[in-house]
């Protein structure tokens, strides 16, 4: 497994280990890798006899960076993924390889549509792009493997930096510092939420499957920002207002819930939307339903509540 320590890594590696069949191997940049190994400079010449000694059955790519510069994130993800494709058509261990793309891959959709795999992609920023050719990479590959495309991750561990994480940070502050209201931007946009435990289950069963080709992977329905708003103050028992700020997030508009204080400089954003989706993203998961046998079984509800528990622990 490559990526074990990243945010959705360590919930994949948690439902691999709870299979006795299986024997997992991490390799990564960290030291608690059980082998150092960086994808975005390392040869694949290396990473294949890596692959002989081990001869895993299956590999699974959970490495990237969701943040950066076109340069940094096409290293990352995209140069990254061409070493371990080159590496497994040297090696012969034949293992069947799942990668995880995401739903940054289709951009923007018709609000109210539900987003199928053979919608054809046009991601709206660097992010998706990178992403894109990765999953590129790994259909023309010619090897056993699946692309799990995974919509809008959320639960335990979120970032800071995400959307559901900033209006998390937003509350806490609010609470701690006893303000009776809260005024939050972009909150228009609509995503498909799923909980980083369903996308464990997914690749999980992924990596049993003989499924190719990519598969959504979502709640199939999409979550106003607002409601999500609402739904994290409830759990939070936040009894202050909550005042939406008008129009889309951008780049003049401060993270969702802080005021920009004097050190802040703020960096250019290409898009009017980080992840260069719009307004709306839904995903069609009957694919994951009929191939995997997938179903979401974790409600957005649970998501905030695992979300806001980790955020309060901060106060």
């Amino acid at each position: 497994m490559i990526g074990a320590n990243g945010y959705l890594g360590r919930f994949v590696a948690d439902r691999l280990l709870a299979d006795p069949a299986v024997q997992l191997t991490a390799l990564g940049r960290g030291d608690d890798a059980d082998v150092r190994f960086d994808l975005a400079t390392g040869s694949p010449g290396a990473l294949t006899r890596f692959l002989d000694a081990v001869h895993p059955g299956v590999v699974v790519n959970c490495a990237g960076a969701t943040r950066g510069g076109a340069r940094e994130l096409t290293r990352h993800n995209t140069v990254a993924v061409a070493t371990i494709c080159e590496a497994l058509r040297r090696s012969g261990c034949g293992a069947r390889l799942v990668h995880l793309g995401c739903g940054a891959e289709y951009g923007p959709s018709q609000p109210g549509s539900s987003t199928a795999e053979d919608a054809v992609p046009r991601p709206g920023g660097p992010y998706g792009v990178s992403k894109l050719a990765a999953t590129e990479l790994v259909l023309g590959s010619g090897l056993d493997a699946v692309v799990l495309r995974v919509f809008s991750p959320a639960g335990p561990g979120t970032p800071a930096g995400s959307p559901l994480g900033r209006l998390a940070e937003a509350l806490r502050r609010a609470m701690q510092s006893g303000d009776g209201e809260l005024k939050l931007g972009g909150l228009g946009v609509q995503r498909d939420f799923i909980d980083v435990r369903d996308v464990a289950r997914a690749v999980h069963a992924a990596s049993l499957s003989a499924a190719q080709g990519v598969i959504n992977i979502g709640s199939g329905r999409a979550v106003r920002l607002r409601d999500a708003a609402a739904a994290l103050a409830r759990v939070a028992g936040y009894g202050g207002a909550l005042h939406e700020l008008d129009g889309p997030p951008g780049p003049v508009r401060p993270a969702i819930g802080h005021p920009r204080s004097e050190h802040d400089h703020p960096a250019p954003v290409a898009y009017p939307y980080p992840d260069g989706c719009g307004s709306w993203q839904q995903a069609d998961v009957r694919t994951a339903r009929d191939r995997l046998g997938w179903r979401p079984r974790i409600h957005l509800e649970e998501s905030l509540a695992d979300i806001w528990m980790e955020a309060a622990c901060r106060i």
